[in-house]
């Protein structure tokens, strides 16, 4: 488009970014080794979390801030899916990522599929789908969330970001050529 300028000074603040992660934002976690933290402040605190919504730390190769394969990715992927995080939950309904916008023990259907968009195993996927489905409330929509102790008790019928990402994680997974997977699902 003729604006090489503008792309250079672009390139460099995106070169600039992905330094700064790496300098400021990586914290030795004690069961988890080095992660990446929700949020620094800049004086050597930080807050180590994740929330549901997109993005998230969950969700970094999805955005393309880092790759999948990143050690230190794999790490912080291990802790946000835990207890170890303060909005991660589990309970008779499924297990999920909330955050503090909905309330404590409230599950968000994003964090279910940011695992699956981000996983390498088809078992982790086959997991996530299933919950996914079965956490509709019988409603045949994905909402906002859901109580991990009682899908039914959900927040927002219809949610059309959580509703659209499920349609983009289906795709991705017939594009992978993961059709079997899916038809394996009942």
């Amino acid at each position: 488009n003729g604006e090489r300028e503008l792309a250079a000074e672009c390139t460099a603040l995106a070169d600039e970014v992905a330094g700064a992660l790496q300098q400021y934002a990586v914290v030795e976690h004690p069961e988890f080794g080095k992660i990446y933290a929700f949020e620094v402040d800049g004086f050597g605190s930080a807050q180590l979390m994740d929330d549901a919504n997109v993005p998230s730390l969950l969700a970094m190769p999805y955005l393309g801030d880092v790759e999948r394969t990143d050690p230190i990715y794999e790490n912080t992927r291990r802790f946000v899916w835990s207890t170890e995080n303060p909005y991660f939950w589990r309970g008779a309904a499924g297990e999920g990522i909330g955050g503090p916008h909905i309330g404590v023990e409230m599950i968000w259907p994003m964090s279910i599929m940011m695992r699956a968009f981000t996983a390498t195993d088809d078992e982790e996927i086959r997991d996530c789908i299933c919950q996914l489905i079965t956490t509709d409330a019988g409603t045949g929509f994905m909402h906002e969330s859901f109580s991990r102790h009682d899908a039914a008790d959900f927040t927002r019928a219809w949610f059309a970001w959580q509703n659209t990402l499920f349609g983009e994680l289906i795709l991705k997974l017939v594009n992978d050529g993961k059709t079997d997977l899916l038809n394996s699902i009942r």
